[in-house]
């Protein structure tokens, strides 16, 4: 592969002023579309020597066969061609947003003579007001349900109102006190737009106002005996209560935001955006987007606000994000010619808005774990990464049974290292197993023992099945030191053999299996950084689509290995503190708790004077002479 694209511009042909890029295939199809500030210097970044781009930028480089740019005036302009260009040409390596599922809105058409309250999952009705979205449909017909109780605005049909009006006879749901518009035939059109305003300030986040209203109409009625007013409001009060009840305010009332989580991994991020009016949660919304490029951080968080708010979505006055992009103040200014007013992005960083910030990337964390973990529990898609593993890995079978191995230690001490079993694409954990490493150079000469230990279960005769260790063993090595019931399928070999690493972990993990006799496994390493996928003997990774299932499964056991060797390690280095302190005469579990609590670990302790020691409660001069000079002398 040439280390110079033959399209390259040379340096003085690309202007030094803000705009927006194309590349382009020798289709002309548009592949990424991209804007810059200065755009020699953010070209100058892709045509760089290609060993030192990222994986997935490029293979979209090396794809291309053009790139084109235009210059605009300012970085705002450069935002909304950006923007714009995005929507018309859908290039395949820019990020690619997917909705968990179409979420459900509450919409007031406001285009109408009478305008009335519909859940919609279609966002481009003309003139229309949207609330939400909402996580499930019962919510907002709930919510729709309580409203029209203290604000009765129309709810029936197109049909249902004009036969209404032209017959004079009120609609089925006006005759049921579902409908409050003029179909009923108790206000006129002017009195019902009035509700309108009103149900829509209440829900954009007036609800102060019209407790306060409500609450004082009611007692007026009342000091004026008029019973039957002073129930109708008091009636209106409590479905905006109860409205109320349904979220909870979580910042100041008169707070209106949109705060956006986002969890993200390699190739893929989730976002959770919680749509804040008057202080409350009136919306929740998942998204999931498939990174085509090299993308994270500020840069992740510009491409969801431009995505979120280019659709036309109600832009509120304040923005929370984890992180501010480079292009903020651009941001914003494209943000306020939306709105018509100022819009603030902001990191949320401390208090109330620091707590929603962190519930919602808890969210956005559980919501890609979700997303990873739904394809390879899929039986379709478990059966079609085996078999683009065989194919992209030269396998003679499909890896029914696949092994991954990952090496993790403490500053190079506590070395450890885990093996995770799945078969036909899921975990079999009753089969992972904990190795411990007493002696070892590097991480390389770590898998190398660590395999050789593996694979000699191969050669025992089935008649003499190993012992089985349960997860999570706390053992000085691979046995098990109570009895556990026997199970001869680790005896079994795999046909496919993964480790946690790259070319080095490969190759030390080749030399194992030569040693050992079994070079018919098949072996390959997961590097974490870019996601490759190396073989034994190879110069130059696999590298598998990333939108494959083949690649997810891959992931997804690496991840799990890694899970279950810091598990392993955690537990050995806390069973290593406690040994300590056991060995020293007179000191018991109870206070081993009370000391570590008090120091906070066995190093403090060690460095503690007798006289710290006798501090603690419970500890006398014998014992806290005990302590001091047995930890002196290890």
């Amino acid at each position: 592969m040439a280390d110079v694209l033959p399209y390259k511009p040379s340096q003085g042909e690309i202007p030094t002023d803000p705009g927006v890029y194309r590349f382009r295939d020798a289709e002309g199809r548009v592949l990424y579309v991209g804007k810059a500030k200065n755009l020699r210097q953010r070209l100058s970044n892709y045509f760089a020597p290609l060993r030192t781009l990222h994986e997935r930028t490029r293979r979209m480089v090396t794809t291309a066969s053009s790139v084109e740019w235009t210059v605009v005036p300012t970085d705002v302009d450069s935002l909304q061609l950006e923007y714009m260009w995005i929507k018309e040409y859908d290039p395949p390596f820019n990020v690619r947003y997917k909705d968990d599922k179409s979420y459900p809105f509450m919409a007031v058409t406001l285009g109408d003579e009478a305008p009335r309250v519909i859940v919609t999952r279609n966002h481009k009705i003309p003139r229309a007001r949207y609330f939400g979205p909402y996580p499930k449909v019962w919510a907002v017909h709930e919510t729709i349900d309580l409203m029209i109780k203290a604000f009765p605005i129309r709810t029936c049909s197109d049909a249902s109102y004009k036969r209404a009006m032209a017959t004079g006879r009120p609609c089925f749901p006006g005759q049921i006190g579902k409908c409050g518009g003029p179909c009923s035939m108790k206000v006129t059109i002017e009195e019902h737009r009035a509700m309108v305003d009103d149900f829509i300030a209440f829900m954009a986040g007036g609800d102060e106002r019209f407790t306060k209203e409500l609450t004082k109409r009611m007692l007026s009625a009342s000091a004026a005996m008029d019973y039957e007013a002073a129930a109708k409001y008091r009636d209106q009060l409590a479905s905006i209560e109860a409205v109320l009840g349904k979220s909870s305010l979580v910042l100041p009332s008169d707070e209106d935001a949109d705060l956006f989580g986002i969890a993200e991994d390699e190739l893929a991020a989730t976002v959770q955006h919680f749509v804040i009016r008057g202080g409350r949660v009136r919306g929740v919304r998942a998204t999931t987007i498939e990174k085509e490029i090299d993308i994270s951080g500020a840069d992740l968080v510009e491409q969801v606000l431009q995505r979120t708010y280019g659709d036309g979505v109600d832009v509120p006055r304040r923005i929370l994000v984890p992180s501010l992009p480079d292009d903020a103040a651009e941001l914003e200014l494209w943000l306020r010619e939306r709105r018509g007013r100022k819009v603030e992005i902001a990191v949320a960083q401390r208090g109330q808005r620091a707590e929603l910030m962190r519930n919602a990337t808890l969210n956005a964390t559980q919501a890609l774990i979700r997303h990873k973990t739904r394809r390879t529990s899929d039986y379709v898609a478990r059966t079609q990464a085996l078999t683009d593993l065989q194919d992209a890995l030269g396998l003679e079978t499909a890896p029914l049974r696949i092994e991954c191995f990952d090496i993790s230690h403490l500053g190079g001490t506590n070395v450890v290292a885990s093996m995770v079993v799945f078969e036909d694409g899921l975990p079999r954990k009753d089969q992972y197993r904990s190795f411990n490493i007493a002696e070892t150079t590097d991480d390389t000469d770590s898998m190398y023992q660590v395999l050789m230990r593996r694979l000699a279960y191969l050669d025992r005769p089935e008649e003499d099945p190993v012992v089985d260790l349960l997860p999570d063993s706390l053992s000085d090595s691979e046995e098990v030191v109570a009895p556990a019931r026997k199970k001869p399928r680790f005896s079994y070999p795999p046909q496919l053999l993964l480790v946690d690493g790259g070319k080095p972990q490969v190759e030390a993990a080749a030399r194992a299996l030569r040693d050992a006799g079994h070079t018919e496994i098949g072996l390959c390493g997961i590097a974490k950084r870019l996601e490759e996928v190396w073989l034994p003997g190879e110069d130059f990774p696999v590298i598998l689509p990333r939108t494959s299932e083949a690649l997810y499964l891959l992931q997804r056991l690496r991840d799990e290995a890694h899970r279950f060797a810091i598990i392993h390690q955690r537990k050995r280095r806390k069973r290593g503190i406690t040994t300590v302190l056991e060995e020293v005469p007179g000191l018991g579990a109870s206070r081993i708790k009370v000391l570590l609590k008090h120091f906070g670990s066995v190093t403090a302790l060690r460095e503690a004077s007798f006289e710290e020691i006798l501090q603690v409660q419970g500890i006398g001069p014998a014992l806290a002479q005990s302590i001091h000079t047995h930890l002196a002398t290890r």
